[in-house]
Order: C-alpha cells, then sequence, then structure tokens
C-alpha cells in the first residue's frame, strides 16, 4: 500500500511551523503573485502616463487591478496551472492571466500593452527582487535580531561571572561568560548591518539590455529614464547595465553574508554546547520531554545541535547560489532559473535554525558553583599575571630578575599549583612590596581583566 502524498523536504513537513511564514513569499505560488503584480504595475505604468495612446485607468479600474494581484489565491494558483499546462511557459501563463482579468474588467482594449516590450527575466528578476526583499525584511532578519537581542540580554546579565578560558581547549587566563557572548553579538551586529545596507537591483530593458524593442515601438520616449522610475518605484535599485537577465550580484552578496552569520552562530552554537558539557550552563529540564530512549537521567542539548546541522546546510545552499548565480553565459542561460528556485529551502534552513538557538538560550542557566570550582582549581594560570609583573618591575629598576617567563615556565607548565605555593613563590620573590601586595591578593577569579567593562562595546 503506498502512502498519500507526502512533503519531500523536512521544511515542509516536521519543522513547516518554524518556517512556513519564508512560503508567503518564496514559494512558487508567492513568486507567481509577485510576477502579477510587476505585471500589473507596469500596464498601469503605461496607461498612467498614457502611452501610445492608451487611456488612463480610473482609480476604480486601478484598484481593481491592483487587488487582484495583491489578492493573489488559490483560484488564480489553479488557473495558473491550467495556463501552463498550454503555454509550458510559466511567465506567460500569468501574462494570460492578466490578460484574462482585463478582459473581466472591460479593458481589452489595453489588453496588449500586457507584458509590453517585455522578456521574461524582466518580470523575473523585479519578482525575485521583491520577494527576497520581502522575506529577509519581514521573516528572516525579525529573527537573527531576536536571536541576537536575546544574546545581548544575556551578555550583560552575565558581564561579572568571571571562569576560566579555554584557548586550544587549555586552562587560559579567565574570562567572564558574559564577555564572551559579547564576542558573538559584536560579530552578529556587524553582519546585521551589511545585510540591511543590501540592495535589492532590478532590470526591465528588454531582451537583451538594450531597450530596443522599446525603441522600434516609440524612439521618442526616454525608455532608460522610464525604466529607472518603474523600477525605483517598486522599492528597488535600478540596474542599467545588463544582459537579458540582472546580473545576480546583489544576491551573491546577501547570501554571503547570510552564510557568514549562519557560521558565526555555528560558532556559538558549539560553545555552549562545550560550555553545557564542561558543566558551566545547566540545561532547564522541560516538561514531557525526553532525552533519550534508554537513560531516564539525560537533557540533550539538541536545540544547539539542530541549529548546527541546520546552519551548515543552509550555508552548503547559500554558498552554491553565491557561486552559479554571478555567472551566465553569453547573454543568457537558464542555469540561474532552478537555482533561484531553492532560495526558499536555503533560508528555511536559516531560520529553522535561528529558531532553535532562541528557544535554547532560554532553556539554559548558569551553573557558576561549576564556574568557580574550575577557577579555584587553576591557579597556576596567574603565572601569566606574575611574570607580568616581573618584567614591569625589573623595568622600573625595582628587581634584577633574569628571564621571568622562564622562572614561570619552570613553576607552572603542565603543573597543578595551588595558592599556597603561589603566595610562597610571590612572597621569595625580588620585587617591590606594592608589587607582592598586589599578586598576593589576586585569584583566578579576580583575574579576568576588563572583561566586564568590554561588554559596554555592545551597541543598542
Amino acid at each position: 500500500m503506498s502512502l498519500p502524498e507526502q512533503p519531500l523536504s523536512p521544511l515542509d513537513g516536521r519543522y513547516r511551523p518554524a518556517v512556513s511564514a519564508l512560503g508567503e513569499h518564496l514559494s512558487e505560488a508567492g513568486l507567481n503573485r509577485a510576477r502579477v503584480r510587476v505585471e500589473v504595475e507596469w500596464l498601469l505604468y503605461l496607461t498612467d502616463h498614457e502611452l501610445f495612446g492608451s487611456v488612463k485607468l480610473d482609480h476604480e479600474q486601478a484598484r481593481q487591478l491592483r487587488e487582484f494581484a495583491a489578492e493573489f489565491g488559490q483560484a488564480e494558483i489553479d488557473e495558473l496551472a491550467e495556463l501552463e499546462a498550454t503555454t509550458r511557459h510559466d511567465v506567460k501563463a500569468v501574462e494570460y492571466l492578466v490578460r484574462r482579468k482585463l478582459s473581466y474588467l472591460g479593458l481589452t482594449g489595453i489588453s496588449e500593452l500586457t507584458h509590453f516590450a517585455c522578456t521574461s527575466e524582466d518580470i523575473n528578476n523585479l519578482s525575485y527582487a521583491l520577494t527576497i526583499s520581502a522575506a529577509v525584511r519581514e521573516v528572516w532578519l525579525p529573527k537573527f535580531r531576536s536571536v541576537i537581542g536575546a544574546l545581548r540580554k544575556r551578555a550583560i546579565e552575565l558581564r561579572d561571572d568571571a571562569m576560566l578560558a579555554h584557548t586550544h581547549g587549555q586552562p587560559a587566563t579567565p574570562t567572564t561568560m558574559g564577555k564572551e557572548l559579547a564576542v558573538f553579538v559584536y560579530r552578529l551586529d556587524r553582519i546585521l548591518a551589511q545585510i540591511e545596507a543590501t540592495e535589492y537591483l532590478g532590470k526591465f530593458s528588454g531582451a537583451t539590455g538594450t531597450f530596443a524593442a522599446h525603441l522600434a515601438a516609440d524612439a521618442t520616449q526616454d525608455w532608460p529614464a522610464i525604466s529607472n522610475k518603474f523600477v525605483t518605484s517598486l522599492g528597488l535599485t535600478w540596474n542599467p547595465l545588463t544582459t537579458q537577465i540582472e546580473s545576480h550580484d546583489w544576491q551573491a552578496e546577501l547570501y554571503s553574508r547570510i552564510s557568514h552569520a549562519n557560521r558565526v552562530l555555528h560558532n556559538l552554537c558549539t560553545d555552549v554546547w562545550t560550555y553545557i558539557s564542561m558543566g558551566y550552563f545547566r540545561q532547564i529540564p522541560q516538561p514531557g520531554a525526553t532525552g533519550s530512549s534508554t537513560m531516564p537521567h539525560k537533557i540533550n542539548p539538541i536545540r544547539f545541535e539542530n541549529a548546527e546541522a541546520n546552519l551548515e546546510l543552509s550555508s552548503a545552499l547559500l554558498d552554491s547560489l553565491a557561486a552559479t548565480l554571478v555567472t551566465s553565459r553569453l547573454q543568457r542561460d537558464l542555469t540561474d532559473s532552478t537555482t533561484q528556485r531553492n532560495i526558499g529551502v536555503a533560508l528555511g534552513h536559516s531560520l529553522l535554525a535561528l529558531d532553535n538557538i532562541e528557544r535554547g538560550l532560554k532553556e539554559i542557566d548558569l551553573n557558576r558553583d561549576a564556574l568557580a570550582a574550575d577557577l579555584d582549581a587553576n591557579w597556576e594560570i596567574l603565572g601569566e599575571a606574575i611574570q607580568t609583573v616581573i618584567r614591569a618591575e625589573v623595568t622600573a629598576g625595582r628587581s634584577s630578575i633574569a628571564d621571568p617567563y622562564a622562572i614561570l615556565k619552570e613553576l607552572t607548565r603542565g603543573k597543578r599549583v595551588g595558592q599556597a605555593e603561589l603566595v610562597e613563590f610571590i612572597d621569595g620573590l625580588d620585587i617591590g612590596a606594592d608589587a607582592k601586595t598586589r599578586l598576593r591578593e589576586l585569584t583566578p577569579a579576580t583575574y579576568a581583566g576588563l572583561a566586564s567593562e568590554l561588554v559596554e562595546y555592545l551597541a543598542g
């Protein structure tokens, strides 16, 4: 017995609740709705300017056409499928759909202005720019900002919580948990600003980007100026120099930046996962949740593991998109057609990861006892402070100790040294009294430098 029709992608199945908002823009239906909008707006632009003797539509007629585009739904999806079964061409089917609407509204007199002087890519590139812009600005960016905001809040809350650092996985000069989270916030803030500054470009210049058909129809018009005004009226940036296609460089830039954000978030996930495994973060049990099917005690860091995997998938797709879309053979090939249909999948995996990170951050608490115990077990990390103070004392003429680094290396390298041993060592040093006092009072927990103050460099 065969199964009923099932979604092939987990984004349309198991994970749909977390990513469904992207479908409003980056699905095939979302693309077709944008195509209808572009066709309608171009038609209205031509009639508003009464080109080729056309009559400007009245307010109600224009409203009905724009409403037709805005309320594009299942009936239009079904009708387009019927038309495309005959045309075997998706954009031509959209043109015929708009023509049918004009006939229904009694506007057949202007039907030949539908898709006027357009190549399919004139409609497609603007439609993709509109849908990608909306998906990024209305869906992906709000979730990205929310994750950064949650991290910023945690960084500020934990700015004073000293912990042992682990460079190369080994005990190192202490920091604070807040400062370490603030590093990620700072990195992500920079990428956020770059993504927010993205230009969404559009072309509208005919079959090979030359306005040839436009001039053939009316050589008296300033078609580049008309194209510029039309593209910018849609909220896009006009690209004056293209082949049949808009060159997609803005898309490559955007996807590279989102992929960069993914990788920084991936780094965050691996660090938080490691802090959980070290006991620095406690996981908060979730009612009814099961960590292991056989080990009842377990709480697995699944939010961060799920996020890692989805960030990797997203970046793999985004990197492929960025690499593929910047190349088109001569004036046009169709490699971009299939490629661009996967934009929603690429952003979907990133959005799913963001959702998991945001939820995961709410399910962990700092284990201050574990941080304190680890610091107290590693007094040898103060060797850096001691040898640095000796160097300063030698330079100031208050000490004649030769090669302080070598002395501290001999005392601490690969060894566990307790407080009593360090105090005894400090007492025997040939350094000034003030320097000795400062070193005696130093503990691993207080040797975090300006870690807490550095959190203030966060924007917002």
